[in-house]
């Protein structure tokens, strides 16, 4: 299995928007990166990042909510390694790798086996039901065979379940897409009553050519605009010189990279903070006294910030209560925030032995 999770780390891909995070994976064949509709659905454009891909905004040109099913744009002169379709049906028992970026993290592949390679489920579609872990954020992942083929797509789990998850069949998949490539590279979507496909040059304003349905496009879709709080917080990090669009990382979450620190924002509206957490680097295995003594000392004489360790993490931390919350005060706060996070990142490194952190 090693060599099928090497092959994948490549073509599988991190996607985030306002309102979720998933995955997706690039199909060189056809040209698409391949995720759940659930995963972009209210968004038009998403970001995407991967272990050979930088971060950037795609398109989401097909959405298909009856199969949960969506197809996005893949950047321009990409140039990754070709995945397969499995041609053939799982059967239980089947060795599989669940293969995606859950919970926030960075490619994590889970073994398991096929516990029901027939199960019916929403809309009476057929699903493959595995013991593989799948959790939030693996939605849209590939489920991957031993030989490397894709037979499935990351779905969804039972909560408070022991790993019991389920992937779309590849079949549903094969078909959407012989379907869509007839009308390559135009947005559309799949009408959930009479599931034809509609594009932007046959809708009829707003409805479905076929049967007259309520459809919408991704295309449609108005550009996300926050209020409150988050809309605050979006203005304090863009006049901080930050790009907000690639920054969101589900509901009011940001990810920053400033210099060699990696910092997380967030909005907690029930207990009113905003919190950002600037991980740093990690703990080196030496002379470990010297740099909790340093640490100590720098929460000491640091305002407005507080250093803690989280495992092996080095965090550099700043609270702020919304009620005291201004546009100017939280440009201060934040830029400050950055500012320190890159400045102690090196001396941490250079002065005590720090390990920079890697890409997690």
């Amino acid at each position: 299995m090693k060599e099928v999770i090497d092959t994948y780390k490549d073509v599988v891909i991190q996607i985030a928007t306002p309102f979720s995070t998933g995955t997706g994976f690039y199909l060189k064949e056809h040209g698409l990166i391949v995720t759940n509709e659930h995963v972009i659905r209210g968004s038009k454009e998403v970001v995407i990042d991967g272990n050979s891909i930088d971060k950037a905004l795609s398109h989401v040109i097909f959405a298909d909510p009856f199969h949960d099913l969506a197809f996005l744009k893949p950047p321009e002169n990409i140039d990754l390694q070709s995945v397969p379709l499995s041609p053939t049906n799982v059967t239980d028992g089947d060795q599989v790798l669940a293969i995606g970026h859950p919970m926030g993290l960075k490619y994590t592949s889970t073994q398991g086996i096929v516990s029901n390679s027939n199960r019916k489920m929403q809309n009476d579609l057929n699903y493959i039901q595995t013991d593989a872990a799948i959790n939030p954020g693996n939605s849209g992942g590939p489920l991957v065979n031993s030989a490397g083929e894709v037979i499935g797509i990351n779905t969804s789990i039972y909560k408070d379940s022991n790993n019991i998850g389920f992937a779309l069949q590849v079949s549903y998949l094969r078909d959407t897409i012989n379907e869509y490539k007839e009308q390559y590279g135009q947005i559309g979507s799949r009408c959930t009553s009479c599931l034809n496909l509609v594009f932007q040059k046959n809708v009829d304003d707003g409805y479905c050519p076929h049967c007259g349905a309520k459809i919408s496009l991704p295309s449609d879709l108005e550009d996300y605009s926050p209020t409150g709080i988050p809309k605050m917080v979006e203005e304090i990090l863009s006049e901080s010189d930050q790009d907000i669009k690639l920054s969101r990382r589900g509901p009011n979450h940001w990810q920053i990279e400033q210099g060699s620190a990696n910092i997380r924002v967030s909005y907690h509206d029930k207990s009113g903070f905003i919190i950002g957490d600037a991980f740093l680097c990690t703990l080196p295995k030496q002379n470990i006294k010297d740099i909790y003594e340093y640490l100590l000392r720098q929460n000491n004489d640091l305002e407005s910030l507080n250093f803690s360790v989280f495992g092996n993490n080095i965090v550099l931390s700043l609270i702020i209560y919304d009620r005291y919350l201004s546009i100017e005060t939280g440009r201060n706060l934040f830029k400050y925030l950055f500012e320190k996070a890159d400045h102690y990142d090196d001396i941490l490194v250079n002065q005590f032995g720090a390990n920079f952190k890697e890409d997690a």
